[in-house]
């Protein structure tokens, strides 16, 4: 068979990947509501936390029962899809980015365009081509996630009634610039984080089959693994690489939110400049919110880190497939 020209390849890969991170992130939006308000809570986010600080005011929410209880209290179902709008904005072209750069540094490296030959590429050349993947689709999709933090930390009252007037503040307050407060950060963690999710994928699904072949005598090829043995593979691969980053996620949206304003019953607000580069951040939270603070959120979000990541790249190879199927 013919190999697809590069104009339809990217075409099947950009669609394929839309699809798959709008479906993701929809899934998973009540998991990311609540991790985003654990990692903006400058107050400690379980009760032995509390305890430990010697503080008699309670925080917003310190666990992440709790957490879920209160948002349906207040906001009802709706809240934890709050922010989601900019959220699918955010995720539809970074997963369309991210994945036709994925196909193009593969085809590159592996010297054909077929899905089948990349499964041989080296671990190494997978994690690199997962990293600069990820570093592509971060900067062309960044303001939409800072959109996406912001209206998701705030619960009721909204300080934003919508993603129009939290734009319209940011431009205010912060200028252009302010649509990329935290890039630093996020690129610095979307390197180890997508070259991890990639590089484990990658690898997870030779092991898965390698396993095939030796179980069922089957040839060593893609259409070896079902839809659930990849839903595993994503499955890993997403926990792998969340538990590794987590602590850069949580400075990224620190600086995303600083200087905006935050309805005084959610806690203390992160003020303007109150840190002067990434690593200034760091040493701050260490220092006031000890290393608890760099895993404010963790649970949440390894519990939809590995959903997401397993939906993700089940949806995309079959979506993928069906495109391709199409187009034959």
């Amino acid at each position: 068979m013919e190999e697809p020209n590069q104009l339809k390849r990217a075409m099947i890969d950009a669609t394929a990947g839309a699809i798959s991170g709008g479906i993701s992130r929809t899934v998973t939006s009540p998991l990311d509501v609540i991790k985003i308000r654990f990692q903006v809570q400058i107050e400690p986010t379980t009760s032995w936390g509390l305890l430990r600080k010697d503080r008699s005011a309670p925080s917003k929410y310190t666990g992440m029962l709790q957490a879920t209880k209160e948002i349906f209290r207040e906001e009802g179902l709706r809240g934890f899809w709050r922010g989601n709008v900019p959220a699918l904005l955010m995720v539809m072209p970074y997963t369309a980015i991210q994945f036709t750069v994925l196909h193009k540094f593969k085809t590159f490296a592996a010297g054909s365009s077929k899905t089948e030959s990349h499964i041989n590429l080296s671990p190494y050349l997978s994690y690199v081509s997962g990293a600069l993947a990820g570093c592509a689709a971060t900067v062309g999709s960044y303001p939409f996630d800072l959109l996406r933090t912001i209206l998701a930390s705030q619960g009721e009252p909204k300080v934003y009634p919508n993603m129009r007037s939290a734009f319209v503040d940011i431009l205010r307050t912060r200028g252009f610039r302010g649509l990329y407060a935290g890039l630093s950060p996020t690129l610095i963690e979307i390197i180890p984080y997508a070259g991890l999710q990639f590089g484990t994928y990658d690898t997870f699904k030779r092991w898965a089959m390698a396993w095939n072949h030796l179980r069922y005598s089957k040839t060593d090829s893609e259409e070896g693994l079902s839809s659930f043995q990849l839903f595993l593979c994503g499955l890993a691969a997403g926990t792998c690489a969340k538990l590794v980053c987590h602590p850069l996620d949580v400075v990224k949206k620190r600086f995303q939110i600083e200087g905006l304003q935050r309805h005084p019953r959610y806690g203390a607000r992160v003020e303007h400049r109150a840190y002067r580069n990434m690593f200034d951040a760091m040493k701050r939270i260490l220092q006031s919110e000890g290393w608890a603070g760099f895993y404010k959120g963790i649970v949440p979000s390894t519990i939809k880190a590995a959903p997401a990541g397993a939906v993700t790249f089940v949806a995309y190879e079959l979506t993928s497939d069906w495109l391709e199927s199409l187009f034959d």
